[in-house]
């Protein structure tokens, strides 16, 4: 028979390592709360009929957020056959909460007390037995970083499943409580099993609204809870929280014993340090440097040259040619296939190496727990701007891929701050931009280590300028989320799991270049090798005269000001511009066969020589922000329309990223042209209109901003 075992947890108790463990699945593994934003499944290795369900990590069943919406439903309308409720063994008092709603859902309920290496290196004891014994279900000690006992665990949920046992259920309240409890669910129709009215009964007594959606019939519980406020002096669902907590404590004072003599431990020597409200933010410049100048400037950019000149360019396109001249390929197609797939594929490809390096840094940061510590520096931060350090961690999921970054913004309660993290996450350069980035600084900045760097923080202050200016209208006022994160202890991270999220991230970009990206490249060669010539369509030899060239130039004056027409070449760079927006990776591919990426000399000389004609380095250096800031692909536009649920509220989003990064690619252009050559005209005297705009926006006080907002507030 199929069997489902649910695993459920608290944020960061290890509950997605143990899943990966358990299925050897290739699950994304974080370091702070959100990362499992939906639920996952996988087949418990080594039988193929149990099903192990991943829910997202949460701190009770009552729905105050999406996920913990997701994992409620999930175990009160699937009713997995076992549960394994994962616990953190240096935080047990805490985790307990969940579980003894866990236990009331009538569903057979495996504990697995996780990390208790860290319990014994802190001098810590637990004792099993006791705790099985106080609760009513078995407890077995894992570790899920290191992968002991989470086999004995997923064997007694298996067997603990196969013989239907019900759950024992905890009365963790006094009698006066557990009496009306049992009154309400008396009250129960059918509709509701005999095995979750209790924990019905109780949510209907805690006020749970959302409780009311899953039953037929909602009977009348005033009366009870009348009874309990008067009896308590207090609202049931404080009444209810504080009996739990008081079990627990009565639990744990008998199943736990604490080191009284531990000394500071050293995550906590070291967070004195990296939370430091000084050092803190230098110190994350800092790391943020060496990781971008070592993927892009040192490592990745060895790795990348030998990808792009040996690989690319000596290897790969002399044995296609041989092979197709060696079959008599037609000259139409050996152009497609050798500069139209390989220039453009291989222009993109060429950068994996850089984002594989970059790819481990993230995975090592994010898995050592600095990561988490960066959100809790970055809410002191965003909180002054109207975000909470809640909407960081959809930033730096982003980091990899714009499109789970934001469906990370579910993990947000407040509708407005998620609205607004939603449209300001892609800020933040993804893994498909980072080639953008290497090609600008190989080609203008001497491959200089800067502007990588530059480019993150960029995106930063997009996003906290963004955040200021939007706080501002009366449709995304108010006080942000509060903010309320564990900061794991630092540990090295596993070789497995830190190869796995760069593998994953990596290979997701790769798989992106095979198809989207080789599609484009095909229509791309296609536009670019037609057009009509002599009064006649059919292939041309001026690429000045192809479909493509008339195209661009058709919208080459809208990016004119941003410096974009060096040399006649500005349609080049509106058209590559314009394919970003099906593919970030795709302006990269895009100047690769404009630019003849594929055949270049061995230093790559011709690569840079040839980009550099068209642009002077400050319009260069806007056509980066230009492309960092502005809407972002179609894979993530989709994100963001499912994730909004509002078409107005969608193309606010979109209209607002590529206007924010017109406005910023000009005043760069503009200025930076004035201070470098002096030049001055009327592009210059938009740019200084639109910064004295831009600092108003900055400091108007709210008042002044009601009046500014109502047509607006009417549209959406």
């Amino acid at each position: 028979m199929s069997v489902k075992i649910a695993l459920a947890g608290n944020p960061n108790c290890g509950k997605t390592t143990l899943f990966n463990a358990l299925t050897g699945s290739n699950q994304f593994v974080g370091n702070w709360p959100g990362v499992t934003v939906e639920k996952k499944e996988g087949k418990l290795k080594g039988h193929k009929d149990v099903t192990i369900m991943d829910l997202p990590g949460i701190y009770s069943l009552s729905p105050y957020t999406l996920e913990e919406v997701v994992a409620r439903n999930y175990l009160i309308n699937e009713r997995p056959d076992a549960i394994i409720n994962i616990i953190d063994g240096t935080n047990i008092e805490r985790n307990l909460y969940l579980s003894t709603q866990i236990m009331e859902l009538g569903i057979p309920v495996i504990m697995a007390v996780n990390m208790m290496d860290l319990v014994e290196k802190n001098g810590d004891k637990v004792y099993i037995d006791k705790l099985s014994q106080k609760l009513g279900c078995e407890v077995v000690e894992i570790s899920a970083l290191k992968g002991t006992g989470i086999q004995k665990a997923a064997e007694k949920a298996v067997g603990l499943a196969q013989s239907g046992r019900k759950a024992e259920i905890v009365h963790a309240f006094n009698p006066k409580v557990e009496d009306v409890i049992a009154n309400v669910a008396a009250k129960l129709g059918s509709d509701v099993a005999e095995e979750q009215k209790r924990f019905f009964a109780i949510k209907l007594l805690e006020k749970d609204d959302k409780i009311k959606e899953q039953m037929k019939s909602v009977p009348d519980v005033s009366v009870e809870i009348k009874q309990l406020e008067d009896e308590f002096d207090d609202d049931t669902e404080s009444i209810i929280t504080n009996e739990r907590y008081v079990y627990i404590s009565n639990i744990i004072g008998g199943c736990v014993a604490k080191n009284d003599k531990r000394t500071m431990s050293v995550s906590d020597k070291i967070d004195r340090v990296v939370t430091n409200r000084w050092l803190a933010l230098p110190i994350f410049a800092v790391v943020m440097f060496i990781v971008y100048y070592v993927s892009i400037t040192t490592v990745g950019g060895f790795l990348t040259d030998w990808t792009n000149d040996v690989l690319f360019g000596e290897i790969i396109p002399p044995a296609i040619q041989s092979g197709l001249d060696a079959i008599g390929c037609a000259a139409w197609l050996e152009g497609l296939i050798l500069d139209g797939i390989v220039a453009g594929v291989g222009a993109v490809l060429g950068f994996v190496p850089q984002m594989l390096v970059l790819f481990i840094f993230l995975a090592f940061l994010e898995s050592c727990g600095y990561m988490a510590r960066v959100a809790f520096i970055m809410d002191r931060i965003f909180r002054k701007f109207g975000l909470s350090g809640k909407s960081f961690i959809p930033m730096l999921i982003g980091s990899g891929c714009g499109v789970p970054g934001i469906m990370a913004s579910r993990t947000i309660e407040n509708d407005r701050d998620r609205k607004m993290t939603i449209m300001t996450t892609t800020f933040v350069p993804c893994g498909a931009k980072l080639p953008i980035i290497a090609m600008i600084a190989g080609a203008f900045f001497g491959n200089s280590g800067w502007v990588a760097t530059s480019a993150y923080f960029v995106g930063i202050a997009a996003i906290i300028c963004s955040g200021i200016i939007l706080k501002k209208t009366k449709i995304f006022a108010g006080d942000p989320a509060p903010f309320v994160m564990e900061l794991p202890a630092y540990h090295w991270p596993t070789v497995g799991n830190v190869l796995r999220s760069m593998w994953e991230r990596g290979w997701s970009f790769i798989k992106k270049a095979g198809t989207i990206i080789l599609l484009s490249t095909i229509i791309l060669w296609f536009l670019m090798s037609f057009g009509w010539e002599g009064g006649s369509f059919g292939m041309v030899e001026e690429l000045n005269e192809s479909i493509l060239a008339k195209i661009g130039t058709a919208i080459a004056w809208i990016f004119a000001p941003l410096g974009w027409t060096q040399a006649g070449e500005g349609w080049k760079m509106a058209v590559a511009a314009v394919t970003g927006l099906i593919a970030k990776e795709n302006v990269v591919a895009t100047f690769g066969m404009l630019y003849g990426f594929a055949e270049v000399a061995e230093d790559g000389s011709e690569i840079w020589g040839n980009l550099a004609a068209a642009m002077t380095p400050i319009a260069a250096y806007g056509f980066l922000v230009f492309n960092l800031l502005c809407a972002p692909c179609f894979a993530a536009m989709g994100a963001i329309k499912r994730e909004m649920n509002n078409t107005r509220w969608f193309f606010i989003a979109i209209g607002y990223q590529c206007l924010l990064a017109y406005v910023v690619a000009l005043c760069i252009f503009q200025i930076g042209t004035l201070f470098t050559t002096g030049a001055f005209g009327v592009g210059t005297v938009v740019a200084f209109i639109m910064i004295v705009a831009f600092i108003y926006l900055l400091f108007r006080p709210y008042k002044e901003s009601e009046t500014l907002d109502v047509n607006l507030k009417k549209a959406v």
